[in-house]
């Protein structure tokens, strides 16, 4: 199978919402929600895209030639690739009934293992879905991250039960899906924390704990003071608030604060990133603007309605050989070389985009 024909098959599973795009930049399918599109005009989906797309990187090839090692050490899991499956909830309405949430985490998360990488998965209102993605992590050998909704604690305590059965290796909530339509108004509660609360969901957890939802350094210190061993700088995709910026414009002086804070500290926090990352040169990108590793996710759900497990593993290794190639074409050999010297800042005044 190539990726043209994973994209083919998908448009022949998906439902009237998504297209399979050659490139998924959010323009097709805009503010459609359901959908894969984003609240509001729909403009922080495209955005995120773009964004990525203007920073340009630095070709060198007078340097050592070595094989490059894209390998990524999280939480003790020796990764191939600094890359993750992005967490995706309610597939059938958003994408089509070929799949639901249970059956879309089983295939993901166990594929997503056998490629090297690893799948955080999604939640919802319906309790089966938390049941089912833990089980496809446990059986996975603990290879998954599950991802809570900001729900009352009551309701997460009962979650984090589910979480250590599944012997996963950390846990994450999406904070920022306190702005989903589908969760206001709802018994039991869920939406936004304040860090004490926060603190307290993080000592119950029991597990190294993952905030995603980052885009201010205020939000990341927060998270970090409230314990947190892992931030993810994200808007959701751009689905729960119009007219924020995107997330690369974000992440450099996020990173930069939360370096400064961990040497203060002694510590590492890790940063990953989502939103609008669709190759491996835009990896690369993110690295070098202070992340450590990428999530990714409606490219992934369209290689598992597309291709099924091998469409995971066809997606993965797509993303990881365009990463590998970045690296020796900007002349590095490993992650921990990249940094902002491999990016261009022109200083043409002359040079316009």
């Amino acid at each position: 199978m190539t990726y043209k024909e994973l994209l083919e098959s998908a448009r022949q599973s998906f439902g009237e919402h998504c297209k399979a795009c050659p490139v998924c930049n959010g323009r097709a399918c805009g503010n459609q929600i359901p959908g894969p599109g984003a609240k509001g005009m729909g403009d922080v989906a495209i955005r995120n895209f773009e964004a990525w797309q203007k920073v340009r990187v630095n070709m060198n090839t007078i340097a050592e030639n070595k094989t490059p090692d894209t390998s990524f050490d999280f939480f003790g899991l020796k990764m191939r690739y600094p890359l993750f499956a992005g967490p995706v909830g309610a597939v059938n309405l958003h994408y089509g009934d070929k799949l639901d949430d249970i059956s879309y985490n089983n295939i993901l998360v166990s594929a997503a293992a056998e490629a090297g990488i690893a799948a955080f998965t999604g939640d919802g209102t319906n309790p089966e879905v938390m049941k089912a993605a833990t089980k496809a992590v446990a059986a996975a050998g603990g290879q998954g991250i599950p991802t809570v909704k900001p729900w009352d604690i009551n309701t997460l305590e009962e979650k984090f039960a589910l979480v250590a059965d599944s012997k996963s290796f950390a846990v994450a909530m999406d904070v920022d899906a306190a702005g989903l339509p589908f969760l206001q108004g709802l018994t039991p509660p869920a939406g936004s924390k304040t860090v004490p609360e926060l603190s307290d969901i993080i000592a119950k957890a029991g597990k190294p704990f993952i905030v995603k939802g980052i885009m201010t350094v205020q939000g990341a210190l927060d998270a970090i003071r409230a314990g947190a061993s892992a931030i993810i700088v994200s808007n959701h995709g751009g689905r729960v608030l119009d007219q924020t910026p995107s997330t690369a414009e974000v992440l450099e002086e996020i990173a930069a604060a939360v370096r400064s804070a961990d040497a203060e500290n002694n510590r590492h926090t890790i940063i990953l990133v989502d939103g609008g990352i669709r190759s491996g040169t835009d990896v690369f990108k993110a690295i070098a603007l202070g992340a450590d590793a990428v999530l990714i996710a409606r490219p992934f759900v369209t290689a598992v309605y597309g291709g099924g497990s091998d469409g995971v593993k066809l997606y993965t290794e797509k993303i990881g050989k365009e990463l590998a190639d970045t690296m020796k074409m900007c002349g590095v050999s490993s992650l921990s070389e990249i940094s902002t010297k491999n990016l261009f800042q022109p200083k043409s005044a002359y040079i316009r985009f």
